[in-house]
Parts: C-alpha cells; sequence; structure tokens
C-alpha cells in the first residue's frame, strides 16, 4: 500500500548488535529526527557514577531518585561533524557516556522504573509531530507500541563483542575481547530479564540479524523493506 505523511520508526534490539548505525542512517535517508534513548540511559548512569549514586551495597536509590527529576537529556545533530551527540543537562558527554565503566553499569540503572519513566517522557517529547527513528530496547513495545514500522536487531554475541572492541580501540580504550563479551552476555541476561520493560521483539516487529551484513547491506534490506510495505521508493 502507499504511504503519505512522516513514520515513526522503532528499532530495537540486543546490545551492540548496530542499532544507533542503523537507526542514525536510516534517520539521514529518510531526513528524520534520530533518538538514541540508550545513550540517554547511559547518561543517567555517567551522572550517577559521577555522584557517588552507585556504593557497596548498590544503587543509593534515594540519591538517584532525588537527582533524576533535574536530569534532562537531549540527542542533537552536530550540522558541522554530521554526527550526533548526547547532551546532559546542555553539556555534551557523548564521549564520556561511551566507555567500559559506563556500559557495566548501564544496565542496573535501566532497570530502575522510576528512571525508565522519566525518560520515556523525554524520549516522546523529543520525537513530537516529525518522522523519527528511535533505537533501543523498549521503543517498539513500550515508547512506541503504535510506531508505523518495529524492527528488531539481532547478531551473535562474539560478532557483537568484535565490533564494541573495535570501537573501544578507535577511542583508545584498552580492554580485552574477553572483557567486552562477558559485558554484552552479562548486560543480554539482565536486559532480557528484568520485569520493567524487558527487552523482547514485538509481535509485530520484523527480524533483522545482521551477524553477517554490512551497514550497506542493512540499508538495501531497509528499503527493499519500505518498498514492499508502503510502495515508498528511496
Amino acid at each position: 500500500m502507499d504511504r503519505s505523511g512522516p513514520l515513526v520508526i522503532a528499532v530495537d534490539g540486543h546490545s551492540s548488535c548496530g542499532k544507533s548505525t542503523f537507526a542514525k542512517a536510516i534517520a539521514e535517508l529518510l531526513d528524520y529526527v534520530y533518538i538514541d534513548s540508550g545513550a540517554m540511559y547511559r547518561a543517567v548512569t555517567w551522572d550517577a557514577l559521577r555522584n557517588g549514586i552507585f556504593g557497596e551495597k548498590g544503587i543509593n536509590r534515594e540519591k538517584l531518585l532525588n537527582r533524576l527529576p533535574g536530569l534532562i537529556v537531549d540527542i542533537r545533530k552536530d550540522n558541522t561533524a554530521g554526527t550526533f551527540i548526547t547532551l546532559l543537562n546542555g553539556q555534551d558527554i557523548e564521549e564520556e557516556i561511551r566507555s567500559m565503566a559506563v556500559s557495566e553499569r548501564v544496565s542496573e540503572i535501566s532497570t530502575i522504573k522510576e528512571v525508565r519513566e522519566h525518560l520515556v517522557k523525554q524520549q516522546r517529547k523529543l520525537a513530537g509531530k516529525n518522522g523519527v527513528v528511535m533505537d533501543g530496547r523498549d521503543i517498539g513495545t513500550v515508547v512506541f507500541p503504535d510506531a508505523d514500522l518495529k524492527i528488531f536487531m539481532t547478531a551473535t554475541p562474539e560478532i557483537r563483542a568484535r565490533r564494541r572492541l573495535k570501537e573501544l580501540q578507535e577511542k583508545g580504550i584498552e580492554v580485552s575481547l574477553e572483557e567486552v563479551l562477558n559485558n554484552i552476555r552479562e548486560r543480554d541476561r539482565i536486559d532480557s530479564g528484568r520485569a520493567i520493560s524487558p527487552l523482547k521483539m514485538a509481535d509485530d516487529a520484523v527480524l533483522l540479524d545482521n551477524s553477517h551484513m554490512s551497514v550497506a547491506d542493512q540499508m538495501v534490506w531497509f528499503r527493499d523493506l519500505i518498498r514492499g510495505k508502503w510502495n515508498i521508493i528511496i
């Protein structure tokens, strides 16, 4: 069938399977707003690490919830560099939130109901009435359950670990493949098993296993998908 007007596209899936890269490419192709929901949880995690909210006995929930209302996360495009940056209360923290320290604690933060509620409100506000591509863990099931298109991405843990390791090494972060693989498996366990908004594929989502696909391959797949679904030819 034909389709006119902006779409809401939800891209969910496991950590380090290239959701952000794929979603950004779609947003660029369609000239849509891009929102990296994972970066928003990383921003809260970074703030928690910086303010001593993680202790020997776990998360200081009271301290976290006291800080939460004052945390405003935004995703903006750097038109000069052509990249997207994450801002926390106006401060660019894009580089800081990609550290292993944040990666190791973000799943704990994302299990907290109040954090998810706070960020979901911001995610919906960022989307507005424009065409939007948002990636994360629960976009098609919780944030935008009525999204026009839901894509669920996956890849083998070993391939995801190698991709993540390459990203970290390019940023000068020294870490072993074993550490990254263990982190990914632990995040999968926490994300899929949490009581609040667990990672799962929506019933009406389209599965994309990109284990052996380049970004270019994925964009061919996407073009074929929307051409078949709405006769949109790009």
